[in-house]
């Protein structure tokens, strides 16, 4: 879940490290720090709790001797409390020359730091990293090789992890190791890179390269050399990173959540870009890496957090256009109850980095039981895209506010992919309703365009609630999870109590949680339909109201009966009324902007989250 940068070159480390950094923050900011070598001065730290302005300034105040080979690191903590000790990079051996900087959990740190105490070894904080840098200080001050002393190291670590580790006496070459933990490397002219994924360096190199699960990297400023713990060179593959670093900026918006919002006609219209034509026919060449895929007779989506609320719609889709069965599973949840898997189970995995390590977990847990797996994720060379038997990519760019946005929509929008292409696969649906749906996927793109420009009732209703304690959210059908996504979103930015209910179940219990001035924001369906839920979210809406409620309704254009019940009401444009599902979230996150941001709150990174959950 740590930002984790390193270079290699002629041109300015700090520059490298600092600007990595910056774009890497998403990854965790409670503490920074950075390590050089310079040829005179030897190896120089500093690091500081805090985010990373504050180790900027205490630079800036007292520079450092700049070099052309360093590591970083930006924290989110896990062992040991934000502070300037146990921040980012530890220090090894009593001469401290070595410098190692870590991202997971190393699970048997607690014996090996006994191992170290018995022989007197001091330690300067509470984190696990730091026994990883007194031992490969240890092996290398006995071996005199510090490839093979950090060889022997990261095969005695248990847990998830991507280290890298400089030393003084070897002031060319940056290692690193990689297990259940991301790491891709930067190929530059006369220079390389890596980074905990292609944000760290995209304003220097686009060419890139993933680390494979248990490899180690040798990285010089001319030579990169890939082994496996065994010591085995590796080939890998390069790619191209398809995003440059004016995507990782603010553009001018006030956050990146905002400006994120506003990609999103981009987003969802990238995704659609090339899968489906003018006729509406869906054509995803991706499936053509799932052999037997007409044999399928169930469908597992895995996710977690804001990714398994975009599987829960696609879970309608699919099973109303392609006729399977769905089930959508907490990842976290999935292989620890021994679920029923076979060779005619599709497993979906959802997920925005592709390093969602309960995810990658699911995703194992199932292709060892026989099971396809298709990963939906916008992250290339993601460890979940390598793993998977096919990947569709949303597209959906670089997104670097930690509450996820675009990429939900986007996430959604591919899962509605899937469920047309699984349908005509199938012949589930007659070719003139299906090329009616895919025609209704491809307005959507403007119908975004075009919420975004009726928002800003919503941003002064958001400022407005600023003070509330606690908001809840009702939908139906696909409503449903689009309500659990918003109180998502408040929980994340606002910090207030925020639930999200199956309107139905409102008299099952939630109801008890209504009273006077209570703010409902409540997902109504079109009420156009022979199956239209339509009149039964209007009851629940009448419900609420007569025991006080504040109501504010997400409506489809046309809907005047819902007015006369709500105090206030969004329109969304009509559309499909699984396509509303990408409508109606995005008053939902403007609204929790407005508020967090009303209440003076870092929208871009809440407190305690990171953007990229890499450690179970």
């Amino acid at each position: 879940m740590c930002g984790i940068v390193g270079y290699v070159g002629p041109g300015s480390t700090l520059d490298v490290l600092l600007g990595g950094l910056k774009r890497l923050e998403y990854r965790g900011y409670d503490s920074a720090g950075i390590s050089v070598i310079d040829p005179e001065a030897g190896l120089q730290t500093r690091k500081r709790a805090g985010k990373l302005n504050v180790l900027v300034e205490d630079l800036s105040a007292s520079p450092i001797k700049d070099a052309h080979i360093g590591i970083g690191h930006t924290r989110w903590a896990t062992h040991g409390a934000p502070t300037d000790g146990n921040a980012h990079p530890h220090l090894g051996g009593a001469h401290q020359k070595l410098s190692l900087i870590h991202n997971g959990i190393i699970e048997n740190f607690s014996e090996l730091k006994a191992e170290l105490l018995a022989q007197g070894t001091k330690f300067s904080s509470q984190t696990d990293s730091e026994v990883a840098a007194h031992l490969v200080a240890r092996e290398f001050e006995e071996t005199g090789d510090l490839t093979a002393a950090f060889r022997r190291v990261v095969n005695r670590l248990h847990g998830a992890f991507t280290l890298l580790c400089i030393h003084e006496d070897q002031p060319d070459l940056i290692l690193a190791a990689r297990r259940n933990s991301p790491l891709v490397i930067g190929l530059g002219d006369g220079e390389n890179f890596l980074g905990s994924d292609v944000a760290a360096f995209v304003e220097h190199t686009k060419r890139a390269v993933s680390v494979g699960q248990d490899q180690i990297v040798e990285l010089r400023r001319d030579s990169v050399l890939v082994t496996d713990f065994a010591g085995h060179p590796v080939e890998f593959e390069e790619f191209t990173v398809d995003w440059d670093a004016s995507s990782a900026s603010k553009g001018g918006w006030p956050s990146f959540m905002a400006k994120e919002i506003a990609d999103q006609p981009q987003a969802v219209g990238d995704t659609l870009m090339g899968r489906i034509d003018s006729e509406g026919n869906v054509r995803l060449s991706e499936f053509e890496g799932l052999d037997q895929l007409a044999d399928v007779t169930r469908i597992i989506i895995t996710a977690c957090g804001t990714a398994a609320y975009a599987g829960e719609v696609a879970k309608y889709a699919i099973e109303k256009w392609a006729k399977l069965p769905v089930s959508v599973e907490l990842a976290h949840e999935l292989r620890y109850r021994d679920p029923v898997l076979d060779s005619n189970t599709l497993v979906i995995a959802i997920s925005q980095s592709g390093e969602t390590m309960d995810t990658l977990m699911a995703t194992r847990y199932a292709k060892e039981r026989g099971s396809k797996v298709l990963s939906i994720c916008n992250t290339q060379g993601a460890t979940l895209a390598r793993e998977s038997d096919a990947t569709i990519y949303t597209h959906a760019g670089p997104e670097v506010a930690v509450a996820s946005t675009k990429a939900f929509t986007a996430q959604i929008t591919a899962g509605l992919l899937v469920a047309l292409a699984l349908a005509s696969l199938r012949q589930s649906l007659p070719k003139s309703e299906l090329n009616e749906l895919g025609l209704e996927l491809l307005k959507l793109p403007r119908q975004v365009k075009q919420v975004l420009e009726s928002l800003p009732r919503m941003r002064e209703l958001g400022r407005e609630y600023s003070q509330a304690k606690s908001v809840l959210f009702l939908g139906r059908n696909v409503g449903y999870p689009i309500a659990m996504e918003g109180a998502l979103k408040l929980k994340e930015l606002a910090y207030i109590h925020a639930e999200g209910f199956a309107a139905g179940e409102l008299k099952h219990g939630p109801i008890a949680l209504i009273e006077s001035g209570q703010p409902v924001i409540v997902i109504v369906p079109s009420p156009k339909g022979p199956d239209s839920l339509h009149p039964k979210v209007v009851s629940n809406i009448q419900e609420i109201k007569a025991r006080g409620a504040k109501v504010i309704a997400i409506a489809v254009e046309g809907d005047q009966e819902v007015s006369q019940y709500a105090d206030e009401v969004f329109y969304t444009p009509d559309a499909h009324p699984f396509t509303v599902a990408v409508l109606a979230v995005i008053p939902l996150q403007t609204f929790a902007l407005e508020l967090a941001s009303a209440k003076g709150l870092d929208v871009d990174q809440p407190r305690n989250l990171a953007k990229s959950v890499t450690v179970e």
